[in-house]
């Protein structure tokens, strides 16, 4: 263990006003610690892969956002699109992911694109996804150098990028995947789990879109 880590648990332990764990405790910690034990998982999402996809965009659809199921070819037709019938303009910043390098956004002459995090300037923002829950409809991404957190907060529309096989039944599954990933010690600094447009009920009741982020939500699901 190292000293932080010690210090940390010590300081712990003497606000709870306990001693130093027994060597049967420090075992069980230790043996939940490699092994973390599954959370409750909901029936409705153990499906097939099929009707995992089918039961995510059920659900995000019903969380305000909207979903187009899209060949890997037609990504950037789509987003251009997507612009177009929401009278955006072509233009855009995206996530520096070598995963969306891989789509033929230079096909589209007239859309721009800059790569890099969200500045108060952008008005859309275009990223991919670590996974969708079926479960929920919900999103789950990670932060780092691919992936700036501003992209997921400050454009008023968020375009993102999910392949079918990144789609899983349940929370559980996230968290297993984010450690096969990452490893069990090393975790990205920002997980942010996104279910359809920011939105609040908080005056009056009444859902208004866009309170904490962005109010307009599109998700491509991209066939493999």
């Amino acid at each position: 263990m190292s000293e932080a880590r010690a210090s940390i648990l010590n300081g712990i332990r003497r606000s709870l006003r306990r001693g130093e764990l027994s060597a049967a405790a420090r075992q069980a910690v230790e043996a939940r610690l490699a092994e973390p034990p599954r959370g409750p998982a909901v029936a409705r999402a153990n499906l097939a892969q099929p009707d995992k996809v089918a039961l995510f965009c059920q659900w995000a659809e019903a969380n305000n956002a909207t979903v187009a199921r899209v060949a890997a070819a037609d990504v950037p037709a789509e987003v251009a699109g997507y612009l177009a019938r929401s009278n955006l303009p072509a233009e855009a910043v995206m996530a520096p992911s070598p995963a969306l390098d891989g789509y033929d956004w230079a096909g589209q002459k007239m859309l721009s694109l800059r790569r890099g995090r969200g500045e108060a300037r952008d008005q859309v923002s275009i990223t991919g996804a670590f996974a969708g829950i079926a479960e929920t409809g919900t999103l789950v991404t990670a932060s780092g150098p691919e992936h700036p957190v501003t992209l997921n907060l400050l454009p008023d529309t968020h375009i993102v990028v999910l392949r079918e096989s990144d789609i899983v039944s349940g929370y559980e599954d996230v968290w297993v995947r984010l450690r096969a990933r990452y490893g069990k010690d090393r975790m990205p600094r920002t997980v942010n789990t996104i279910t359809g447009p920011s939105r609040t009920g908080d005056i009056e009741q009444t859902i208004e879109l866009g309170a904490h982020g962005p109010r307009r939500m599109h998700i491509l699901v991209v066939r493999e």
